[in-house]
């Protein structure tokens, strides 16, 4: 057997993931709202979403205009913080994904792109979303050190379209428009 080199094991995924939940943060400080489908604009972010309102983001295509938060980590960080469970939308990220590693969807090689597609969405990962310190609020003391790491990602809107509840999460190589479906162990 031919042991795969590093550029070959990036593209590697067993499983497509789920879009679990979609929140919405209307403003600083107000509660997320959950959304069962929300339309996402290329260069922009979330309709209703204030990371898509911001001059910064109109301007010069943030890269932080959705965020996305891995579902399993929600176990981490209650265990973290000494509680049974944690509602996903005090911490304030706008997509919650279970069953794909979202840090092994940005690509370690710039040559080699890989985007997330979420139904007719496609993303791409730009970093790691940082907790605030507002965590240390809504986790108690701890709470930020409980999120780091822990945090999600970061991501640009490449395509725009509507990401619904449900949606089938998958890596994709390529750039922009042309992107290919990952090898999978699961049919598209």
């Amino acid at each position: 057997m031919q042991t795969a080199n590093l550029r070959e094991l990036t593209q590697h995924f067993s499983q497509h993931g789920r879009l679990d939940a979609i929140y919405i943060r209307p403003d600083r400080g107000q509660p997320c709202l959950r959304q069962t489908q929300v339309q996402a604009f290329a260069n922009l972010g979330l309709q209703g979403d204030r990371a898509s309102m911001r001059p910064s983001a109109q301007a010069h295509g943030s890269k932080r205009q959705v965020t996305l938060l891995q579902a399993e980590h929600l176990a981490v960080i209650a265990a973290l913080t000494g509680r049974t469970q944690v509602d996903a939308a005090h911490l304030r990220r706008n997509l919650i994904v279970s069953g794909l590693n979202l840090l092994a969807a940005k690509s370690l090689f710039k040559d080699q792109p890989l985007h997330v597609l979420i139904g007719e969405v496609v993303l791409e990962v730009t970093g790691p979303c940082e907790p605030c310190s507002r965590m240390e609020h809504v986790l108690g003391t701890g709470g930020y050190n409980a999120m780091r790491g822990h945090g999600g990602v970061t991501a640009r809107i490449i395509r725009s379209g509507l990401l619904r509840t449900g949606d089938v999460v998958r890596v994709v190589a390529g750039t922009g428009d042309q992107v290919q479906p990952m090898q999978s162990s699961l049919p598209l």
